[in-house]
């Protein structure tokens, strides 16, 4: 299965969807997990410092059997520690992922860096330049951050990894213009967090209803995910998932063999969740 990519204002393409090694997997063992999203089709591969668990995404990387050119590796920078640069600490998590370079290398959280976030953007255009990471990004960035490295910048942000889904996809409209102004391109974590962290909200029969929709025009089984990855697709956002679950993993990959929603679909998606304006991670 040949999975789309997204075109980074670097030049470099992103496969846009992403196994994340966070949430569920957090600080636990993602060898089994990412060997099984790598062999269900899984090529971009979604880690962070934070986590704890970058050497058990190197070796199901390795246990995989596919070869490195094949894959997207991200990771995260989580935060300064003494006598460390963004650069410093890329270099220790290349050594626990055993390769030799990363695709995409993000900034996790700006709070982590107050007042140092230039100094920070420096080392992370230090990486780009000499090779450790072939784009740079960041993540939970909201527009006083973006714009505060941005100022002077040699390399601009390639990617902007936030928390996106119709419950708070109308307070994000500031920061997603900034992206379009940049080309940053969006990337989405916790999108499907409506169906699995707040069921019973305003969305609920929106999203049954175009699921239902789908269904019948495809032919084929339609999941309230599928809509809610859609909605996300069609918008040109990096999509970050995950799941323990192979038919899960499939069905997210699926995605894309999915009828595109209308234009009135995406509407009643977004006016639904205006109703409850909801964030799940880093308030």
């Amino acid at each position: 299965m040949s999975i789309s990519t997204l075109t980074l204002n670097d030049g470099n393409q992103v496969p846009w969807i992403a196994f994340g090694t966070g949430t569920a997997l957090f600080q636990h063992d993602a060898q089994d997990a990412v060997k099984t999203a790598i062999a269900n089709g899984f090529t971009h591969l979604d880690g962070a410092q934070m986590y704890e668990n970058e050497e058990s995404l190197g070796a199901g990387i390795k246990a995989s059997g596919m070869p490195r050119s094949a894959l997207f590796i991200t990771t995260k920078f989580h935060r300064l520690q003494p006598d460390q640069t963004a650069k410093s600490a890329l270099q220790v998590s290349l050594k626990k992922l055993g390769v030799e370079y990363v695709d995409l290398y993000l900034v996790h959280v700006p709070g982590h860096h107050a007042g140092r976030l230039k100094e920070v953007w420096k080392s992370m255009e230090e990486c780009k330049r000499e090779g450790l990471s072939k784009s740079i990004g960041v993540s939970n960035f909201e527009v006083e951050h973006l714009e505060e490295i941005l100022e002077g910048a040699e390399f601009p942000p390639s990617v902007n990894q936030v928390e996106i889904h119709p419950y708070v996809w109308k307070s994000l409209q500031p920061v997603i213009a900034l992206h379009k102004q940049h080309n940053i391109v969006t990337s989405s974590y916790a999108g499907l967090s409506p169906i699995f962290r707040a069921p019973g909200g305003p969305l609920d029969p929106v999203i049954e209803k175009i699921r239902a929709r789908l269904e019948s025009t495809r032919g084929e089984p339609v999941s309230a995910g599928h809509v809610l990855n859609k909605w996300l697709e069609q918008y040109g956002i990096l999509v970050v998932t995950t799941s323990s679950k192979a038919d899960r993993m499939r069905e997210y990959l699926d995605t894309a063999n999915v009828p595109r929603l209308t234009a009135e679909e995406i509407e009643s998606i977004e006016i639904a969740g205006a109703q409850r304006q909801q964030k799940f991670f880093w308030d």
